[in-house]
């Protein structure tokens, strides 16, 4: 369920928004071109969408921007907490849950998101989520997935080995101790699941997985 990552994001919190902003070095890699990326989540979403993480409300208010209705769940109640605190989400109600365990919206869904959070789930669990969520949406729903992500496991395996190499401690022991999906292993889950795919890149680290219900 990732819960198990609860107590990095509450010391991270209070940070959260100035490393998605690439004001940590460590970190700028990998949330370059982050704007571009609620961006083109937010133009690939329908109209009512369950968004998972919503952290800080970042991509809440893309979506919210944009005229979608929008469910948020975030497990953490420090980041729910600093998303109330912003003026452009009063009244949203956050909603207590993750990625597997969570309240069902009042209204029916044909979107799901989710950004730089799928990683807090293993492989099983990645699975179990996806067939989930394809219960949840109806024929060409989308499941939109933004995250760190690999095209091979070499290539994966290289990263971490540059972070080490280039004294990017936190961000390697980020890379080793998580569960970031390699591209095929994610298209053959959501495959399973019922659904096509295709991915997009946003940086050396972020792509865009873009999920239609079969």
């Amino acid at each position: 369920m990732g819960l198990e990552f609860i107590p990095i994001f509450k010391e991270w919190a209070k940070e959260y928004d100035e490393t998605v902003a690439g004001h940590d070095p460590e970190y700028a890699e990998v949330f370059a071109n982050y704007s571009e990326m609620l961006t083109m989540i937010t133009e690939k979403a329908g109209q009512n969408v369950l968004e998972f993480g919503s952290g800080t409300g970042n991509l809440t208010i893309a979506l919210l921007k944009a005229g979608k209705t929008v469910f948020p769940v975030e497990p953490s109640a420090e980041m729910r907490d600093l998303a109330k605190e912003k003026p452009e989400l009063a009244g949203i109600d956050f909603l207590a849950g993750d990625m597997e365990n969570f309240p069902l919206p009042a209204g029916n869904i044909d979107t799901i998101v989710a950004n730089f959070v799928f990683h807090h789930l293993n492989g099983i669990e990645k699975k179990r989520a996806l067939q989930k969520y394809a219960v949840l949406l109806p024929k060409g729903g989308k499941v939109i997935i933004g995250d760190t992500m690999f095209v091979s496991q070499m290539r994966f395996d290289d990263t971490i080995t540059t972070a080490i190499n280039t004294g990017k401690e936190t961000l390697a022991a980020d890379l080793q101790r998580e569960y970031y999906p390699l591209l095929p292993n994610l298209e053959n889950y959501f495959h399973e699941a019922g659904f096509t795919v295709k991915f997009w890149q946003i940086n050396s680290f972020a792509w865009i997985a873009e999920a239609v219900k079969r």
